[in-house]
Protein backbone atom coordinates (compact mmCIF):
# COMPACT_ATOMS: atom_id res chain seq x y z
CA UNK A 1 0.00 0.00 0.00
CA UNK A 2 1.75 3.10 -1.02
CA UNK A 3 1.78 5.97 2.06
CA UNK A 4 2.09 8.74 -0.99
CA UNK A 5 0.19 11.79 0.16
CA UNK A 6 -3.02 12.23 -1.51
CA UNK A 7 -5.04 15.61 -1.95
CA UNK A 8 -8.05 15.61 0.41
CA UNK A 9 -11.35 14.81 -0.90
CA UNK A 10 -13.24 17.27 1.12
CA UNK A 11 -10.99 20.94 1.46
CA UNK A 12 -12.98 24.33 1.26
CA UNK A 13 -11.78 27.40 2.53
CA UNK A 14 -13.60 30.81 3.81
CA UNK A 15 -12.87 33.74 2.24
CA UNK A 16 -10.18 35.94 4.03
CA UNK A 17 -11.32 39.35 2.68
CA UNK A 18 -15.14 40.19 3.50
CA UNK A 19 -17.27 42.88 1.96
CA UNK A 20 -20.26 44.33 2.58
CA UNK A 21 -22.53 45.52 -0.13
CA UNK A 22 -21.35 48.90 -1.46
CA UNK A 23 -24.22 51.48 -1.00
CA UNK A 24 -25.48 54.51 -3.28
CA UNK A 25 -26.17 58.11 -1.90
CA UNK A 26 -25.88 61.44 -3.95
CA UNK A 27 -25.11 64.77 -3.29
CA UNK A 28 -22.90 67.78 -4.05
CA UNK A 29 -19.05 67.31 -4.33
CA UNK A 30 -18.68 70.44 -2.00
CA UNK A 31 -20.73 68.77 0.33
CA UNK A 32 -18.33 65.98 1.22
CA UNK A 33 -18.00 66.51 4.90
CA UNK A 34 -21.99 66.60 5.31
CA UNK A 35 -22.32 63.11 2.90
CA UNK A 36 -23.68 61.17 6.07
CA UNK A 37 -27.08 63.40 5.29
CA UNK A 38 -26.98 62.66 1.62
CA UNK A 39 -29.96 60.84 0.30
CA UNK A 40 -30.32 57.60 -1.07
CA UNK A 41 -30.05 56.92 -4.86
CA UNK A 42 -33.11 54.83 -6.07
CA UNK A 43 -33.93 52.33 -8.27
CA UNK A 44 -36.69 53.02 -10.58
CA UNK A 45 -38.92 51.54 -13.60
CA UNK A 46 -38.54 53.39 -16.90
CA UNK A 47 -40.50 51.95 -20.07
CA UNK A 48 -38.93 52.48 -23.60
CA UNK A 49 -39.55 51.61 -26.86
CA UNK A 50 -36.38 49.95 -28.72
CA UNK A 51 -35.79 49.26 -32.40
CA UNK A 52 -34.61 46.01 -34.05
CA UNK A 53 -31.04 46.39 -33.91
CA UNK A 54 -29.76 42.73 -33.56
CA UNK A 55 -28.23 41.09 -36.34
CA UNK A 56 -30.17 39.51 -38.47
CA UNK A 57 -29.91 35.79 -40.05
CA UNK A 58 -29.88 35.73 -43.64
CA UNK A 59 -33.31 34.37 -43.88
CA UNK A 60 -34.06 37.71 -41.98
CA UNK A 61 -32.74 40.30 -43.99
CA UNK A 62 -35.58 40.73 -46.80
CA UNK A 63 -36.25 44.31 -46.87
CA UNK A 64 -40.06 43.43 -46.06
CA UNK A 65 -39.59 41.28 -43.40
CA UNK A 66 -37.40 43.32 -41.88
CA UNK A 67 -39.97 46.42 -42.19
CA UNK A 68 -42.46 44.33 -40.65
CA UNK A 69 -40.22 43.46 -38.10
CA UNK A 70 -39.40 47.59 -37.32
CA UNK A 71 -43.31 47.82 -37.01
CA UNK A 72 -43.63 46.19 -33.91
CA UNK A 73 -42.10 48.16 -31.01
CA UNK A 74 -39.79 46.82 -28.97
CA UNK A 75 -41.62 47.55 -25.58
CA UNK A 76 -39.01 47.01 -22.67
CA UNK A 77 -39.60 48.10 -18.74
CA UNK A 78 -35.80 48.46 -17.10
CA UNK A 79 -34.31 49.44 -13.91
CA UNK A 80 -32.51 52.83 -13.95
CA UNK A 81 -30.61 54.60 -11.08
CA UNK A 82 -29.35 58.16 -11.52
CA UNK A 83 -28.12 61.02 -9.42
CA UNK A 84 -31.04 63.75 -8.64
CA UNK A 85 -31.15 66.88 -10.76
CA UNK A 86 -29.36 68.64 -7.74
CA UNK A 87 -26.38 66.47 -6.92
CA UNK A 88 -23.43 65.61 -9.06
CA UNK A 89 -21.64 63.52 -7.10
CA UNK A 90 -22.43 59.65 -6.18
CA UNK A 91 -21.52 58.42 -2.68
CA UNK A 92 -20.58 54.43 -2.63
CA UNK A 93 -19.80 53.21 0.72
CA UNK A 94 -18.86 49.74 1.70
CA UNK A 95 -17.42 47.95 4.71
CA UNK A 96 -13.90 45.35 4.41
CA UNK A 97 -13.50 42.71 6.98
CA UNK A 98 -9.62 41.17 7.02
CA UNK A 99 -9.77 37.75 8.67
CA UNK A 100 -6.68 35.99 9.92
CA UNK A 101 -6.25 32.14 8.87
CA UNK A 102 -4.92 32.68 5.29
CA UNK A 103 -4.82 28.52 4.12
CA UNK A 104 -6.14 26.95 7.35
CA UNK A 105 -9.06 24.90 5.75
CA UNK A 106 -12.67 25.30 6.75
CA UNK A 107 -12.79 21.44 6.02
CA UNK A 108 -10.59 19.21 5.05
CA UNK A 109 -10.78 14.82 6.22
CA UNK A 110 -6.96 14.30 6.12
CA UNK A 111 -5.30 14.85 8.59
CA UNK A 112 -1.81 14.07 7.15
CA UNK A 113 -2.73 16.74 4.11
CA UNK A 114 -3.69 18.99 6.27
CA UNK A 115 -0.17 19.50 8.36
CA UNK A 116 1.18 19.56 5.07
CA UNK A 117 -0.50 22.35 4.12
CA UNK A 118 -0.03 24.49 7.49
CA UNK A 119 3.64 23.61 7.41
CA UNK A 120 3.69 25.00 3.46
CA UNK A 121 2.00 27.88 4.41
CA UNK A 122 3.81 28.88 7.58
CA UNK A 123 7.32 28.64 5.67
CA UNK A 124 5.47 31.13 3.20
CA UNK A 125 4.31 33.61 5.60
CA UNK A 126 7.86 32.75 7.26
CA UNK A 127 9.23 34.02 4.15
CA UNK A 128 7.24 36.52 2.70
CA UNK A 129 4.62 37.59 4.61
CA UNK A 130 0.90 38.86 2.93
CA UNK A 131 3.19 42.61 2.21
CA UNK A 132 2.74 41.29 -1.50
CA UNK A 133 -1.12 40.56 -1.72
CA UNK A 134 -2.14 42.89 0.72
CA UNK A 135 -0.31 46.32 -1.22
CA UNK A 136 -1.92 44.90 -4.18
CA UNK A 137 -5.33 44.87 -2.27
CA UNK A 138 -4.78 47.97 -0.97
CA UNK A 139 -3.79 49.61 -4.38
CA UNK A 140 -7.07 48.34 -6.15
CA UNK A 141 -9.25 50.52 -3.01
CA UNK A 142 -6.76 53.01 -3.37
CA UNK A 143 -7.56 53.57 -7.15
CA UNK A 144 -11.49 53.05 -6.94
CA UNK A 145 -11.98 49.57 -9.12
CA UNK A 146 -14.27 48.49 -6.76
CA UNK A 147 -16.69 51.51 -8.60
CA UNK A 148 -16.50 49.36 -11.51
CA UNK A 149 -18.37 51.52 -14.22
CA UNK A 150 -19.06 54.18 -12.06
CA UNK A 151 -15.81 54.92 -12.52
CA UNK A 152 -15.44 55.12 -16.34
CA UNK A 153 -15.65 59.17 -17.14
CA UNK A 154 -15.54 60.49 -14.23
CA UNK A 155 -14.78 64.02 -13.64
CA UNK A 156 -12.73 63.46 -10.07
CA UNK A 157 -12.71 60.33 -7.62
CA UNK A 158 -11.85 60.92 -4.22
CA UNK A 159 -11.44 57.66 -2.04
CA UNK A 160 -11.15 57.53 1.48
CA UNK A 161 -10.38 54.50 3.82
CA UNK A 162 -10.84 54.66 8.17
CA UNK A 163 -9.78 52.07 9.71
CA UNK A 164 -12.19 51.52 12.41
CA UNK A 165 -11.35 50.42 16.24
CA UNK A 166 -14.07 50.45 18.87
CA UNK A 167 -16.32 51.96 16.37
CA UNK A 168 -13.78 54.59 16.08
CA UNK A 169 -11.70 55.93 13.46
CA UNK A 170 -8.06 54.50 14.16
CA UNK A 171 -5.81 55.45 11.37
CA UNK A 172 -7.51 57.25 7.93
CA UNK A 173 -5.94 57.61 4.17
CA UNK A 174 -7.29 59.27 1.25
CA UNK A 175 -6.32 58.47 -2.58
CA UNK A 176 -6.87 60.09 -5.87
CA UNK A 177 -8.15 57.42 -7.41
CA UNK A 178 -7.88 59.15 -10.74
CA UNK A 179 -4.52 59.24 -10.21
CA UNK A 180 -3.55 55.65 -9.46
CA UNK A 181 -2.55 53.27 -12.69
CA UNK A 182 -5.45 50.32 -12.79
CA UNK A 183 -2.47 48.76 -14.29
CA UNK A 184 0.54 49.20 -11.95
CA UNK A 185 0.07 46.83 -8.88
CA UNK A 186 3.98 47.13 -8.03
CA UNK A 187 5.87 50.29 -7.24
CA UNK A 188 3.41 51.89 -4.76
CA UNK A 189 3.28 55.03 -3.14
CA UNK A 190 4.11 55.14 1.03
CA UNK A 191 0.10 56.15 1.35
CA UNK A 192 -0.86 52.29 -0.32
CA UNK A 193 1.68 50.46 1.69
CA UNK A 194 1.13 52.83 4.77
CA UNK A 195 -2.77 51.15 3.79
CA UNK A 196 -1.29 47.79 2.98
CA UNK A 197 0.79 47.28 6.06
CA UNK A 198 -2.65 46.93 7.56
CA UNK A 199 -3.96 44.63 5.72
CA UNK A 200 -0.85 42.49 6.10
CA UNK A 201 -1.58 43.01 9.98
CA UNK A 202 -5.41 41.91 9.57
CA UNK A 203 -4.46 38.33 7.65
CA UNK A 204 -1.49 37.53 9.66
CA UNK A 205 -3.94 37.66 12.79
CA UNK A 206 -1.98 40.69 14.46
CA UNK A 207 -4.85 42.70 14.44
CA UNK A 208 -8.60 43.30 14.26
CA UNK A 209 -9.02 44.85 10.82
CA UNK A 210 -12.22 46.43 9.74
CA UNK A 211 -12.06 49.32 6.90
CA UNK A 212 -14.95 51.53 5.96
CA UNK A 213 -14.32 52.93 2.22
CA UNK A 214 -16.24 55.60 1.09
CA UNK A 215 -15.92 56.67 -2.43
CA UNK A 216 -16.76 60.34 -3.68
CA UNK A 217 -17.26 60.10 -7.92
CA UNK A 218 -17.98 63.06 -9.17
CA UNK A 219 -20.34 62.24 -12.75
CA UNK A 220 -22.36 65.31 -13.11
CA UNK A 221 -25.69 66.19 -12.07
CA UNK A 222 -28.81 63.75 -13.29
CA UNK A 223 -26.31 61.37 -14.63
CA UNK A 224 -27.07 57.85 -14.50
CA UNK A 225 -25.56 55.37 -12.59
CA UNK A 226 -24.29 51.99 -12.20
CA UNK A 227 -25.88 49.29 -9.33
CA UNK A 228 -25.02 45.82 -9.99
CA UNK A 229 -27.65 43.93 -12.29
CA UNK A 230 -29.17 40.91 -10.66
CA UNK A 231 -29.29 37.76 -12.39
CA UNK A 232 -32.91 36.30 -12.52
CA UNK A 233 -33.15 32.80 -13.14
CA UNK A 234 -37.02 32.45 -13.33
CA UNK A 235 -37.50 35.12 -15.77
CA UNK A 236 -41.51 34.37 -15.87
CA UNK A 237 -41.37 35.84 -12.71
CA UNK A 238 -40.93 39.45 -14.10
CA UNK A 239 -41.43 41.79 -17.19
CA UNK A 240 -38.68 43.85 -16.54
CA UNK A 241 -35.55 43.12 -18.98
CA UNK A 242 -33.27 44.29 -16.43
CA UNK A 243 -33.45 44.37 -12.84
CA UNK A 244 -31.00 46.44 -10.68
CA UNK A 245 -29.85 45.31 -7.15
CA UNK A 246 -31.20 47.37 -4.02
CA UNK A 247 -31.46 46.51 -0.28
CA UNK A 248 -33.28 47.77 2.22
CA UNK A 249 -37.05 47.36 3.65
CA UNK A 250 -40.03 48.76 1.86
CA UNK A 251 -39.77 52.22 0.99
CA UNK A 252 -36.28 53.13 1.73
CA UNK A 253 -34.65 51.29 -0.60
CA UNK A 254 -31.43 51.93 -1.84
CA UNK A 255 -29.08 51.17 -5.22
CA UNK A 256 -26.26 48.83 -4.46
CA UNK A 257 -23.23 46.49 -5.30
CA UNK A 258 -23.59 43.41 -5.02
CA UNK A 259 -20.31 42.46 -2.08
CA UNK A 260 -19.10 39.19 -4.44
CA UNK A 261 -19.07 42.32 -7.64
CA UNK A 262 -17.06 44.45 -4.81
CA UNK A 263 -14.43 40.97 -3.96
CA UNK A 264 -13.92 40.47 -7.38
CA UNK A 265 -12.38 44.01 -7.69
CA UNK A 266 -10.11 43.57 -5.01
CA UNK A 267 -8.70 40.38 -6.19
CA UNK A 268 -7.98 41.34 -9.37
CA UNK A 269 -4.25 41.63 -8.49
CA UNK A 270 -3.24 38.46 -11.07
CA UNK A 271 -0.47 39.60 -13.11
CA UNK A 272 1.77 36.59 -12.68
CA UNK A 273 0.00 35.00 -16.06
CA UNK A 274 1.19 34.52 -19.40
CA UNK A 275 -0.17 37.48 -21.54
CA UNK A 276 -0.22 39.67 -18.26
CA UNK A 277 1.81 42.65 -19.70
CA UNK A 278 -0.94 43.10 -22.56
CA UNK A 279 -3.73 42.55 -20.56
CA UNK A 280 -3.04 43.80 -17.31
CA UNK A 281 -4.34 42.25 -14.25
CA UNK A 282 -7.08 40.00 -13.86
CA UNK A 283 -9.22 38.46 -10.70
CA UNK A 284 -7.77 35.82 -8.83
CA UNK A 285 -9.71 32.16 -9.92
CA UNK A 286 -8.31 28.77 -10.07
CA UNK A 287 -8.48 29.15 -14.03
CA UNK A 288 -7.08 32.50 -14.32
CA UNK A 289 -11.40 32.79 -15.65
CA UNK A 290 -12.45 35.90 -17.63
CA UNK A 291 -16.07 35.49 -17.85
CA UNK A 292 -16.35 39.21 -20.16
CA UNK A 293 -13.85 37.46 -22.33
CA UNK A 294 -14.83 33.76 -22.69
CA UNK A 295 -11.35 32.91 -21.87
CA UNK A 296 -9.03 30.93 -19.47
CA UNK A 297 -5.20 32.26 -18.95
CA UNK A 298 -4.43 29.55 -16.46
CA UNK A 299 -4.64 26.32 -18.29
CA UNK A 300 -3.82 22.83 -16.87
CA UNK A 301 -1.91 22.28 -19.60
CA UNK A 302 0.78 25.26 -18.80
CA UNK A 303 0.44 23.99 -15.60
CA UNK A 304 0.26 27.50 -14.29
CA UNK A 305 -3.95 26.82 -12.68
CA UNK A 306 -4.31 26.65 -9.13
CA UNK A 307 -4.90 22.95 -9.04
CA UNK A 308 -1.55 22.00 -10.88
CA UNK A 309 0.89 24.52 -8.80
CA UNK A 310 -0.80 23.50 -5.27
CA UNK A 311 -0.15 19.79 -6.31
CA UNK A 312 3.23 20.14 -7.15
CA UNK A 313 3.91 21.99 -3.97
CA UNK A 314 2.22 19.68 -1.58
CA UNK A 315 2.44 16.13 -2.83
CA UNK A 316 5.58 16.52 -4.89
CA UNK A 317 7.37 19.25 -3.14
CA UNK A 318 8.25 21.40 -6.09
CA UNK A 319 8.13 24.79 -4.72
CA UNK A 320 6.36 26.95 -7.35
CA UNK A 321 8.35 30.97 -8.62
CA UNK A 322 7.47 33.30 -5.93
CA UNK A 323 5.15 34.82 -8.28
CA UNK A 324 2.89 31.63 -8.50
CA UNK A 325 3.40 31.25 -4.89
CA UNK A 326 1.95 34.55 -4.36
CA UNK A 327 -1.31 32.93 -6.46
CA UNK A 328 -1.55 30.29 -4.70
CA UNK A 329 -2.06 31.98 -1.58
CA UNK A 330 -3.91 34.72 -3.02
CA UNK A 331 -6.47 31.85 -3.89
CA UNK A 332 -6.58 30.36 -0.40
CA UNK A 333 -7.59 33.89 0.72
CA UNK A 334 -10.29 33.91 -2.30
CA UNK A 335 -11.80 30.98 -0.63
CA UNK A 336 -13.52 28.16 -2.11
CA UNK A 337 -14.08 24.26 -2.20
CA UNK A 338 -11.03 22.50 -3.58
CA UNK A 339 -11.30 18.80 -2.93
CA UNK A 340 -10.07 16.43 -5.17
CA UNK A 341 -13.66 14.27 -6.66
CA UNK A 342 -12.02 11.73 -7.76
Amino acid sequence: MSNALKTASVLAFERKLDPSDAVFHAGRWEDQAASASWACVKVQEKSVRGTISNRLKAKDQDPAKLDAAIENPNLQTVDVAALPADADTLKVQFTLRVLAGAGIPSACNSAEYQAKLAQTVRAYVAGHGFTELANRYAANLASGRFLWRNRVGAESVQVQVVHLKDGKADKAWSFDALAQNLRQLDGLDEQVQSLGAVIADGLAGRCHVLLQITAFVRLGAGQEVFPSQELILDKASTKKSKTLYQIGEPGREVAAIHSQKIGNALRTIDTWYEGAGELGPIAVEPYGSVTTQGKAYRQPKQKLDFYTLLDEWLLKDKVPSLEQQHFVMAVLIRGGVFGDAS
